[in-house]
């Protein structure tokens, strides 16, 4: 077997994230939490004067004074613009007799959501979960099955329908079960939606109706499967709190509990959307192994459309969304060793800077680092790209903490 590897990783991104502060205690969190999601009006399209685009938060650090500097659309443009997009994955495998990239149409995106972005969605997880175990959500939305071994007891709470992942005490197969009521997307995680598809990170021909929260601990995992094709391709998930890995490869062995070796393994920086498509999702099983400490993911899919539950309705406000005009504008990043980087060597250390026909003010707010910094979302370095690694246990090389220990 042999292969091309490459890769997106975002260790030293995470641990510039993973450093802010969220609060101290649960209830501190929750009512935070509470406040965040009470500013979100119910059909989750922000005020007036935000886009389809935005989460309703502003960049930390941001002052009145600063916003008003330059236009909404402008803003969002720069910040559409340094999100760093990559489309290229390549690892070959022998598949019925013929080589294939077994990759192909997988994508990652890193700098959709801000920091602050961050936090907002962290807290709104953190509140559903608190609802769940009170019993206040319906009672398939949420899981949280005890932990009776290293690598199972993850929680989730699922949006939109329920999905059973193996054949339940009423003999229902793996798949969407039609006949039970899940709770309906949230406002905040609808708006995720809205930002994916206005920035050209989803297409606007599968816009997600169902979403599933996955909560790990430290040792939780996922592991080795194709997700079921009662979910149209693409699907995506965004991770957050911690880095990790997630292996691909037709044959993924389970080494032990939360230990799995596979073809190829790919970081998942804070905060990135990673999209499955094409052999990336129907060739190559994936799994996460064993994650080193706290993290959330959140898989957002569209249904089919004959496995729709049959109390499903459509949420109005995600229908016929649309990109921005504006197109993105990757960075194209070398991911081979001994490759010539495309990056000029006067901004070795950063990998983009915008459109020379910017004015200085706006050149210089994006050139500020995370805990300053207006519009832009990260702050990336040419190392935050290494080459892809192949693995046979896929533990990240760093170990971030999470925002809440």
């Amino acid at each position: 077997m042999s292969g091309r590897n490459s890769s997106i990783s975002g260790g030293h991104l995470a641990g510039k994230l993973n450093r802010l502060d969220v609060g101290s205690s649960p209830a501190s969190r929750g009512q935070q939490a509470r406040r965040q999601i009470r500013s979100i009006p119910e059909g989750g399209g922000g005020t007036a004067d935000k886009s389809p685009g935005q989460l309703g938060c502003e960049e930390e650090g941001t002052s009145s004074n600063q916003r008003a500097t330059l236009p909404r659309e402008q803003r969002e443009s720069i910040r559409l613009s340094l999100v760093k997009r990559k489309k290229d994955f390549k690892y070959t495998e022998k598949v019925n007799g013929k080589w294939i990239n077994v990759l192909e149409g997988l994508e990652l995106h890193a700098g959709v959501f801000s920091a602050v972005e961050q936090r907002r969605i962290v807290d709104c997880i953190y509140d559903f979960q608190e609802k769940g175990r009170k019993g206040m959500l319906r009672e398939r939305t949420y899981s949280e099955p005890r932990k009776w071994m290293r690598g199972k007891g993850r929680v989730t709470i699922q949006f939109g329908c329920c999905y059973n992942y193996a054949v339940d005490k009423h003999g229902n197969p793996p798949g969407i079960i039609r006949d039970e009521e899940v709770d309906p997307i949230p406002p905040l995680l609808k708006l995720m939606i809205k930002r994916m598809v206005a920035w050209h990170v989803l297409p606007p021909t599968c816009i997600p109706d169902s979403c599933i929260v996955n909560i790990y601990d430290k040792h939780d995992c996922i592991p080795p499967h194709i997700d079921h094709h009662d979910f149209v391709r693409p699907f995506c998930t965004v991770s957050f709190l911690s880095e990790c890995q997630i292996l691909f490869g037709t044959e993924l062995k389970v080494l032990g509990p939360g230990e799995f070796s596979g073809s190829t393994a790919i970081p998942l920086p804070v905060g990135s959307v990673l999209i499955l498509n094409g052999n990336a999702a129907d060739v190559a099983k994936h799994c996460v192994p064993a994650v080193p400490s706290k993290r959330i993911s959140i898989t957002f899919r569209k249904m089919d459309d004959s496995k729709l539950p049959y109390k499903f309705s459509s949420e109005p406000d995600l229908q016929n969304l649309e990109p921005l005009r504006c197109p993105p504008k990757a960075v194209p990043v070398q991911q081979n060793q001994g490759q010539s980087s495309s990056i000029p060597a006067a901004h070795n250390s950063k990998i983009h800077k915008h459109q020379n026909n910017q004015n200085q003010d706006v050149r210089d707010e994006q050139s500020k680092p995370i805990k300053s910094t207006i519009n832009s979302p990260f702050e990336t370095y040419q190392n935050d790209f290494p080459p892809l690694g192949s693995g046979s246990s896929a533990r990240p090389n760093r170990t971030t903490r999470s925002f809440r220990q």
